[in-house]
């Protein structure tokens, strides 16, 4: 795996590298599900920031945030994490606290601090009632509302120990049932139209 991240982090200095690699790692050993999901939404949301005409840092930006989103999850509690069935409150509570977690972890590493911020908000909706901040529209970094959409996109067509995948079809129609409310419109239609 670590050929594979290289390559999608050739962007970066090789000290970068090594601590997004490493940190990484952490997440891959806690959970290769979780690992290869990061993996898919970072070169989705990669595509969505090309076609946005972002700029070569912003597009590196997004890539290296999209592959480091879930990292918090590395503090959340294994039985928890690969819980088979619905989660009880307080295990979807605690769930719920992995942007912030994530925030911790990269806020602490000079390479990864710019880029912190956007895994705090990864999880915040369009329509402010996301988490854990209910930042809504405009406020919410782009790099963050890019990643948004990617990570619901591919977390609804892979199959998860909870539930099934649903069919490509279904998953576009629900992005775009949820455009202005969970989701940046814009992001949803340059998703859809270009990417997939």
């Amino acid at each position: 795996m670590r050929k594979n991240i290289e390559a999608m982090l050739s962007l970066s200095s090789v000290n970068e590298n090594n601590i997004i690699y490493l940190i990484f790692d952490k997440l891959s050993k806690v959970s290769e599900r979780e690992a290869k999901h990061s993996i898919r939404v970072s070169k989705l949301s990669e595509d969505i920031a090309i076609y946005m005409n972002l700029s070569r840092r912003n597009i590196k930006m997004t890539k290296i945030a999209a592959l480091l989103h879930d990292v918090g999850k590395i503090k959340i509690d294994i039985n928890i994490l690969n819980k088979p069935g619905k989660l009880r409150e307080e295990e979807w509570i605690e769930i719920k606290k992995h942007p912030e977690y994530g925030y911790e972890i990269l806020n602490s590493y000079y390479q990864t601090k710019e880029i912190s911020q956007y895994i705090l908000f990864h999880h915040e909706r369009f329509d402010g009632l996301g988490y854990p901040k209910g930042l809504k529209k405009y406020e919410i970094p782009l790099i963050s509302r890019i990643i948004t959409v990617a990570d619901s996109y591919d977390a609804m067509i892979s199959k998860r120990a909870y539930k099934d995948s649903m069919k490509k079809y279904a998953a576009i129609n629900e992005l775009i049932q949820n455009k202005g409310t969970q989701f940046d419109p814009e992001i949803v239609d340059i998703f859809i139209e270009k990417v997939l």
